[in-house]
């Protein structure tokens, strides 16, 4: 498929023609969760994504290797270099061993992507299974006069770092304004600059997760897990490099100067990063009061929330706006949203349904026939605009219009070409469901639908209409279930037979 997709590049600062680094693949590394407590709606933005941009690149053709990590040590209390691993904690609460807490809230974590039709990556590595790729990079690093030992600790020695290379690049940061900004915490009698961030820490004797290396037992720092899986699985130069915009400093900024420290090569050509979740204006966050897990979502169990809201929906949320737009979160915003869902999966179903049937001698409209060629290629122009999932679906809404016109007035199928209809339809089911990953969600009210039946069923019995009362009957066999006449009621069974 020839088009021109244009990505915004957090290293640039600009959109940029994505033009793919020579390799059998297009190689993209996303951090994933630590996993040490249940998914929420920002793992859910990322995940969602960075699911459809990998599913955009493969609908293009390119061949992706998508990798995206699971963190699960290392990444200590308030994202420094000081305080206690979070999935460490955890099991202290929870009086569990780590690999439990890590195996318990993957799990999840997993299961809740799996409803919001996220796609598997093609690798998922976790950090703890890396420990000698991560203590090779340290020592590369150190011979390389980047970083140096204290204590049993090894920090990246950011200020010579400087003198060659800008640290800072990424975010935007200044090292003096970066200096001029940080306060002393413990353990930095450690350090020659409070910049300096941890590849190596050093283990205290009640610390849990630990290994052996060249300083010492201790713990790999957060940052250093990211660059040993990237490069173990993409090489030291890859295509797409990702995450959530609170990463961007100083999680990617540290990737970058390790890489180029260590492997002599800046890591990817494109950085992207999702904007965050607000609810009703304000950061979303724990310490706020304001959290939502994905749990609560389905379930509606949260005060925010008047009733539980599909999968499906959620996903829809999440794509009607661009993902590096800030996202608000709101009651108001699931019900504008679900009905924004259902509208797009009605004219799923009709299209679905639908075949190029002229009721007439074909007389091609040209403006009929060029109207639908443009509004099929505008689908497109979102996605090809650096992944502008809300275009799209504005886009689409408007093939929904003709989809119902062309439903309801077949004689329209007289100015149109068959070729210019079945690209319609081609790319609105593929866009609608194996691009942004919309799936028709099965009715959840069948209980009700089951009990209209058997009412209907009655009444049927009641005017001695046999052969309705067949009719439904069948309907039930189709579906291996069978109605049970009793003697004062009527009921069903799952058909054993």
């Amino acid at each position: 498929m020839s088009v021109e997709l244009r990505v915004y590049n957090s290293l640039s600062r600009k959109k940029e023609v994505f033009e793919p680094i020579s390799a059998p693949y297009v190689g993209m590394y996303v951090c994933g969760p630590t996993v040490y407590g249940e998914a929420h709606l920002g793992h859910a933005r990322s995940a969602i994504t960075f699911d459809v941009i990998f599913r955009f690149l493969s609908h293009l053709d390119y061949k992706v290797r998508y990798v995206r990590n699971i963190t699960d040590v290392g990444h200590l209390e308030q994202d420094a270099d000081d305080g206690e691993d979070k999935i460490a904690k955890k099991a202290k609460l929870e009086k569990l061993e780590p690999m439990e807490v890590v195996k318990r809230y993957t799990s999840y974590y997993q299961t809740y992507l799996r409803k919001l039709n996220v796609s598997e990556p093609s690798i998922e590595p976790v950090a703890s299974g890396h420990i000698p790729e991560q203590i090779q990079i340290t020592r590369q690093i150190i011979d390389a006069g980047f970083a140096y030992e204290s204590k049993g600790s090894v920090y990246f020695d950011v200020m010579k770092y400087n003198e060659s290379h800008r640290y800072g690049a990424l975010s935007g940061r200044v090292i003096d304004d970066l200096m001029s900004g940080t306060r002393t915490l413990d353990g930095q009698d450690e350090k020659r600059s409070p910049l300096d961030f941890a590849l190596w820490k050093n283990a205290s004797p009640e610390h849990i997760m630990k290994w052996n290396s060249p300083w010492g037992i201790g713990f790999p720092g957060w940052h250093i897990e990211c660059t040993a899986m990237s490069n173990k699985y993409l090489g030291t130069r890859f295509d797409i490099h990702g995450g959530g915009l609170d990463l961007l400093f100083p999680h990617h900024e540290c990737e970058i100067a390790q890489s180029v420290a260590g492997l002599k090569s800046q890591p990817a050509k494109y950085w992207l990063h999702n904007n965050m979740i607000t609810i009703n204006g304000q950061k979303m966050g724990k310490s706020l009061g304001n959290f939502i897990t994905l749990d609560q979502l389905f379930s509606g169990d949260h005060a925010l929330l008047e009733k539980s809201y599909s999968p499906m929906t959620i996903r829809f949320f999440i794509l009607q706006a661009h993902y590096r737009s800030t996202l608000d979160f709101s009651n108001e915003a699931l019900v504008a949203a679900s009905k924004g869902y259902k509208k797009l999966m009605n004219g799923l179903r009709i299209l679905r349904k639908m075949e190029y049937a002229p009721t007439d001698a074909v007389m091609i409209d040209d403006k009929q026939e060029q109207e639908l060629i443009k509004m099929t290629a505008s689908c497109y122009g979102g996605l090809n605009d650096d992944f502008n999932t809300a275009i799209t679906i504005a886009s689409l809404f408007n093939v929904v219009k003709k989809i119902h016109t062309l439903h309801q007035n077949n004689s329209l199928f007289n100015s149109i070409t068959k070729e210019s209809f079945d690209a319609m339809k081609r790319t609105f089911l593929s866009l609608t469901n194996d691009v942004l990953g919309l799936l028709e969600e099965e009715p959840n009210n069948n209980e009700v639908i089951i009990e209209g039946l058997l009412e209907w069923y009655k009444l049927a019995k009641e005017n001695k209409d046999y052969e309705q009362i067949d009719r439904i009957r069948s309907w039930f066999k189709a579906c291996g279930m069978q109605i049970k006449d009793m003697k004062t009621s009527i009921d069903w069974a799952y058909e054993e037979a």
